[in-house]
Parts: C-alpha cells; sequence; structure tokens
C-alpha cells in the first residue's frame, strides 16, 4: 500500500516504466486509479481536473484538500497554510483536523485532535481513528435501545393476538400463536448507521491499534443488523435529549458515508477506498464563520454566513429584471441591518512592502465595492490567512472607498492559534472598528 502526502498545488512523481517505483513516486497504474476515482467526485468538474491533474511525470494537486484513495494506495493533500511550515505535516494536519472540528460542528476538542494529528497518520486515519474511540467510548457506557414492534409465532401469548395472521398462516398450528409485541433492543437507526460505518472504515484503515478498535467495536454490535452504505436509514434518525451524546458520532458518520457540502465520497463497493475532499476556500470560510459567532456571541449582532442575495443591475422599464445576484460570505448584523460585510480569501496576500495592492486582485475590490452600495453596511472587509511573510503581526490596512464614506479593511488572521485565541484575535478585528462591538 502505497500512501504520499502533498500540499495544495503540489506535485507527487509518477513512474512510468517497468520496475522497482522510487520513492515519493507513484506507479502509472496507480496515478491513473487516484486519476479515475478523482473524475468521478462529485467535486471533479467538468473535465475532472479540479482535484488532480496529470502531467505524465507528475501528478499535481488543485486546492482540495483531504485524502484520496484507490485500490492499493492513497493521496494525501494538505493545505498550504505557510510555505514556511511546509515540512511540519505534523502541524498542519493539527490546524486541518481543528479547522474540520470547528466548521462541522464535530466537537472533537483540541486536546484529542492535537493528540491524534501528533501520530504519523493521514488525515484520513486520524478521523478514523477519532470516530473509533469515542463510539468506542460511548458503546461501554451503554447503547441506545429503543421500542420496535415485532412478529413472531410463539407457543403462548406475548403482547396483542395477530388476528389475520392466526387464522391464514397458523391455522393448522393451533400450538402456535401470532403474537405483536413491542421489544426493547439495540437495532435501532442510529446503531445501524454506527455499525454501517464501522464496517466501512474497518476496510480501510491501516494502524494496528484502529483496526484492532474497530473489530472491537463489531463485536460489541454484534446484535445490530449489518446495512450496505445505501440502505442506511439516515432518514429515522432524530437526535433529542434521549440520545444527545450521539450527536457527534452521528456527524461523524455523515462525514464519512454522506455527500454533503465537504463532498465526502465513500464507494459503495468499498473497491476504491473512501475519498475525504474538502474545498479549502469553503472550509476557511466556515471556520471564521463559526469563529466569529463566538466572537460576538455576548453582543446584539448576528452572523450570516452565504446570504443576501441583492442583485447589482435592475432592467430599464417598469418591470425591470433584475440580475446579476450578489452572496457575501458573511454578514454581520444589528437587527435587520447589516453593519459589515466580510469576505475570506483561501490566498496567499502580497508581503512585498513596494506593492500598494498588497497581491489584491482588482476583481475582489469591485465586488467589495459593489457590497457597499448594494447593502450600505458600516464596513466591507477582506479577509485572508496570515503567512510568516507579512511579519509577526497580523495586517490590518484601512482604505476609504472613492466617491463615498464606505470604507474597507485587509485583514490577516493567524491560522497557527488555537482556537479560543483566534478567537480573541477575531474580537479585536471587529471591536478595531466603529459601532461593531457595543
Amino acid at each position: 500500500m502505497t500512501h504520499l502526502t502533498v500540499h495544495e498545488w503540489g506535485r507527487v512523481g509518477v513512474h512510468n516504466d517497468g520496475g522497482q517505483v522510487p520513492p515519493r513516486h507513484f506507479s502509472r497504474r496507480q496515478a491513473n486509479a487516484l486519476l479515475a476515482a478523482a473524475r468521478a467526485h462529485p467535486l471533479s468538474g467538468n473535465e475532472g481536473t479540479a482535484i488532480l491533474s496529470d502531467h505524465h511525470r507528475h501528478l499535481t494537486a488543485r486546492q482540495q484538500v483531504g485524502v484520496i484513495a484507490a485500490p492499493g494506495c492513497s493521496l494525501e493533500i494538505l493545505p498550504k497554510i505557510d510555505p514556511d511550515d511546509a515540512q511540519d505535516d505534523a502541524g498542519i494536519r493539527r490546524r486541518l483536523v481543528r479547522m474540520l472540528d470547528v466548521a462541522l460542528g464535530l466537537n472533537i476538542g483540541d486536546g484529542q485532535a492535537a493528540a491524534m494529528a501528533k501520530q504519523d497518520h493521514t488525515l484520513l486515519e486520524i478521523l478514523i481513528r477519532l470516530f473509533a474511540d469515542r463510539l468506542f467510548a460511548e458503546a461501554k457506557r451503554g447503547l441506545p435501545r429503543a421500542y420496535m414492534a415485532q412478529q413472531e409465532d410463539l407457543p403462548s401469548l406475548r403482547g396483542r393476538l395477530n388476528v389475520t395472521r392466526q387464522f391464514t398462516h397458523n391455522a393448522v398450528r393451533p400450538d402456535r400463536l401470532a403474537c405483536k409485541f413491542d421489544n426493547l433492543i439495540a437495532d435501532t437507526p442510529l446503531l445501524q448507521i454506527m455499525k454501517g460505518c464501522v464496517l466501512c472504515l474497518r476496510r480501510h484503515a491501516v494502524a494496528f491499534e484502529t483496526v484492532r478498535r474497530l473489530d472491537e467495536l463489531r463485536f460489541l454490535l454484534a446484535d445490530v443488523s449489518d446495512l450496505s452504505p445505501n440502505a442506511l436509514p439516515w432518514k429515522q434518525v432524530k437526535i433529542d435529549r434521549t440520545n444527545r451524546r450521539w450527536e457527534t458520532l452521528y456527524g461523524l458518520a455523515r462525514l464519512f458515508l454522506k455527500r454533503e457540502w465537504q463532498s465526502t465520497h465513500a464507494d459503495p463497493t468499498a473497491r476504491h477506498g473512501i475519498t475525504l475532499l474538502f474545498p479549502m476556500n469553503k472550509l476557511f470560510e466556515a471556520y471564521i464563520t463559526a469563529l466569529m459567532k463566538r466572537a460576538l456571541a455576548d453582543t446584539n449582532l448576528t452572523v450570516h454566513a452565504q446570504g443576501g442575495f441583492l442583485n447589482c443591475l435592475i432592467e430599464e422599464g417598469e418591470n425591470g429584471e433584475e440580475s446579476f445576484q450578489t452572496k457575501p460570505d458573511i454578514r454581520i448584523k444589528d437587527g435587520q441591518r447589516t453593519i459589515m460585510v466580510i469576505d475570506t480569501k483561501w490566498k496567499r496576500i502580497s508581503s512585498n512592502i513596494n506593492d500598494k495592492k498588497r497581491g489584491v486582485s482588482q476583481s475582489d475590490v469591485y465586488q467589495m465595492m459593489a457590497y457597499a452600495r448594494l447593502y450600505q453596511p458600516n464596513e466591507v472587509m477582506l479577509l485572508y490567512p496570515h503567512h510568516a511573510g507579512l511579519g509577526t503581526a497580523s495586517l490590518d490596512a484601512g482604505y476609504i472607498i472613492a466617491g463615498g464614506n464606505e470604507k474597507m479593511r485587509i485583514v490577516s488572521v493567524d491560522l497557527r492559534l488555537m482556537d479560543a485565541a483566534l478567537t480573541n484575535q477575531l474580537t479585536e478585528i471587529l471591536g478595531s472598528t466603529k459601532d461593531i462591538v457595543h
């Protein structure tokens, strides 16, 4: 089994000739299998190159992070947070796990995520182990059970008599009674999903301790039905006060087995492994949104993601049709009024002090000018990840939009900080704007 790691926009070698495959290379057969898995993925794009592109002698990763798997091989793609940290894969995995934890609401916690990410495992292996350990701990506390309706032919009456069945199937069997009763069992939709996830992950786990833990879980869930990934009863599960402690596990199972915004893909045949990919720009946006909600939790302000939908243009005429709809990444509102619009950009901002534009694209500035006009906030902001080239202090540059009084800021945030410290940094960024925090 060949496991290799690359960073966003990085490349990994492909050995096209016969003989022994060099280190840090895939064979051509393995490369073709990874490309096929990438093309089959929902994030692949129209030409199948949005995840991996083939350059004969190497594969180039794009701006999706996670793990893409194929028979006999897997490729881990890590975010390129800071080129100065390029050799610290364990540290980058730790940050990535934290971002996923906050953005997806998994409630893993800094301690457990950090402990797992320090080990020499891929992101997929780390998440499998997190799921297995948490499920094992909950299973040892006791499996949730529910009364399920059952029917069975018994020698004595239990529950109610199924009259129809008694006088048809049991007409010639007076020694048998067709009984209908409720039985308290563990074979519930929630645990069927848990077991389905265990069985799926067992085929793809590599580390010995993780495999052993998954085997223990199979034993603990022996009384739960085995269902294929396509037959799992997702719609029948309701998280309420009776099973609230299983909410994080349910979220992790969805992460592995369901196709949602993070675009997880599990091949139902289990022949091509699990491909777990996240568009880094969307993950960064979701992470910052979640932390901003924490930063403003004690204020009257609210944080709204991916909304607004105001249009830029209206056709002339009595019934002018609107067009060119906008969708800001984040809006901060005071009641019904938008007081700040923020767009997160997963890009490397320029550290060249002579570059007055700071590497910000012209189209991004035009976009923010449109937001300032349409939503009329106090301020619009472009928010970037910080990198060492910018120095130790985070970037915070303010501007006045020409022809008006609208303000725009360009800000960087340090993803090397733990979540609490980064939340404090965001509080300071928001608090330094007039009338943003009351």
